[in-house]
């Protein structure tokens, strides 16, 4: 075999170590341009902040609730008192109040970021029902479906940003966790094997968020100082918006009032 000649050696070894550099200072990413870096996170000083609190009321006269019929499935109808349960479209209180009403910061926060929990928040399956119907978590947190029944369900997310899920869940007390990785409100929940169950779940990246009990309240506290547009879901109502502006040590108080949409 023929030698190679030092010279060409020698330029070989020049070329490789300035493409390799070349190549090691280029941004990432296929467009050229690497990601930009997560925000840090910040410590908040609680005499700085202020709280959201308010009622979400409904005006107009919602239909009826239906009769859902559970005997299609013996296992079903064996957990509950006649077999039979009411729709959940609109919890309305004595004054109107209405329940199950996603709320959430919508603008304000730009530039923040806050710790993500640990904790999972969690959806449970108690005689073929979801409980809570509507339910909130952030982006990372874990979020947990427990089947309490001891028969099958069927998980199935319709995400249209996150990525969807299907699971089946066979047994009593199995648990299955998945992790949402982008906002996204809301994301429909549904059991394949029981068509009348439904849930919602509302993904944010911030903890300013609740869900309305009976009486229509809600509370976002440890708020920066600030204006911020408030917004509010309903799986029938549809969704509406507010402004408030928080004081260091304040409370400003906000009222949304759905109207029942027309037939």
């Amino acid at each position: 075999m023929a030698a190679v000649p030092r010279a060409s050696v020698s330029l070989r070894l020049v070329l490789a170590a300035v493409f390799g550099a070349s190549v090691a200072a280029a941004p990432a990413g296929c467009g050229g341009a690497s990601a930009p870096p997560a925000p840090a996170t910040a410590a908040i000083d609680p005499a700085t902040t202020g709280t959201i609190a308010g009622t979400v009321r409904l005006e107009g006269t919602p239909p009826d609730a239906q009769m859902i019929r559970m005997d299609g499935d013996k296992r079903c109808a064996s957990l509950v008192p006649g077999a039979t349960r009411a729709t959940e479209s609109y919890i309305v209180g004595a004054d109107g109040t209405l329940a199950n009403v996603f709320v959430h910061v919508t603008s304000g926060l730009e530039g923040r970021s806050f710790p993500v929990p640990e904790t999972p928040a969690v959806l449970d399956q108690q005689q073929c029902w979801y409980t809570p119907r509507v339910v909130g978590v952030r982006v990372g947190q874990p979020f947990q479906v427990l089947n309490s029944d001891p028969l099958l369900h069927n998980v199935r997310a319709d995400s249209t940003i996150n990525e969807p899920f299907n699971q089946g869940q066979p047994v009593q007390g199995v648990r299955f966790s998945h992790t949402f990785s982008t906002e996204e409100v809301m994301v429909p929940v549904k059991c394949d094997v029981h068509a009348w169950m439904r849930a919602w779940v509302g993904v944010v990246d911030h903890p300013y968020f609740a869900v309305t009990g009976l009486d229509g309240a809600f509370s976002l506290p440890n708020l920066p100082a600030g204006t911020y547009t408030v917004a509010a879901w309903h799986e029938a109502a549809g969704t509406m918006t507010g402004t408030a502006t928080v004081a260091a040590q304040g409370t400003a108080t906000l009222t949304l009032n759905f109207k029942v949409p027309a037939a």
